[in-house]
């Protein structure tokens, strides 16, 4: 498996995701990742309608293409569109120049995978995943990893994975279609431990996990959401008691939120999507700040 550094940056906030961010801002913090000797960079096309991809191709311009690691998705296939508007509908403030297509056909990630080689400007890309196949099984597995997979072969791609928010189709994916790795987003995290029967699974077959979502979109940094909706009561009072937790140890919420996931074997790097320079700092000290055993074994202790 290809070597990824701990720390990623995942690039949705790159696309706009939810509010702008300007050029200027969106460079500055993918320097100051590099800076902090960040190598691993995922993305998609479907992370403001390829604006992810075009800023993370730019920025990587000129450097050494064995110096990095990059991850693209298939299985939203951008279309032009003449509709106007924005696509604040979907979640990214960039205007609705594309729409979305599912599509998990041979042809439809061929066709995906070439315009997201074009957008980053590259000739290969080391990880796909499949997107968000959730109600796409039969045809991502009978088409597009076959697909990939000889990518994979030609050397365009170095490794096929599966990226999502549940776990149980990836698991699905790993017995059944021998995807070298997953993407696990939100479910292995101190507020939501759904998903370790597939890091068991994963670590039972030698699959690596990328785990992304460790922040449960905010709820885990002072925010009022949960899963990209406002957050409940239930997942809410457990934040607050892993807070709590987190003060008597002296261990900031984030820092404890970084490393949680790899503790587990199956997990060799955590995605932080940013916005700042200032945020890519914080996330990457998060990383480095010591935690004492003792903290872990407080939160498995019952509320």
């Amino acid at each position: 498996m290809i070597p990824l550094t701990r720390l990623g940056v995942g690039g949705g906030p790159l696309g706009n995701l939810y509010t702008p961010v300007s050029d200027e801002d969106a460079f500055a913090a993918l320097e100051a990742a590099w800076d902090a000797g960040v190598r691993y960079f995922d993305t998609a096309p479907h992370y403001g309608l390829g604006l992810s991809e075009r800023r993370l191709g730019e920025f990587l311009r000129g450097r050494p293409r064995n110096s990095f690691v990059v991850s693209t998705k298939v299985g939203r296939l951008l279309e032009p569109s003449s509709a106007g508007g924005d696509d604040l509908a979907n979640g990214f403030a960039v205007p609705a120049t594309s729409r979305r297509v599912w599509d998990f056909g041979a042809d439809g990630v061929r066709r995906s995978l070439e315009s997201s080689l074009e957008r980053l400007g590259l000739d290969r890309v080391d990880v796909v995943y499949l997107h968000d196949p959730d109600d796409h099984w039969e045809r991502a597995a009978s088409s597009a990893v076959p697909a990939l997979v000889s990518w994979r072969e030609q050397g365009i791609v170095d490794a096929v994975g599966v990226g999502m928010n549940q776990w149980e189709l990836p698991a699905r994916f790993v017995r059944e279609t021998g995807v070298d790795v997953v993407l696990l987003a939100g479910r292995y995290t101190l507020l939501d431990r759904s998903g370790a029967p597939l890091l068991d699974l994963c670590a039972e077959r030698g699959v690596p996990v990328v785990a992304a979502g460790v922040f449960n979109s905010g709820l885990l940094v002072g925010g009022g959401t949960y899963d990209y909706r406002t957050a409940p009561p239930a997942p809410v009072a457990r934040a607050r008691r892993v807070a709590g937790v987190c003060e008597r140890y002296g261990v900031a919420l984030p820092s404890a939120a970084v490393r949680f996931p790899l503790r587990h074997p199956a997990v060799v790097s955590v995605l932080v999507g940013v916005r700042t320079a200032e945020e890519v700092r914080a996330n990457a000290a998060a990383l480095s700040a010591d935690v004492p055993d003792g903290l872990w074994e407080a939160l498995e202790e019952p509320a």
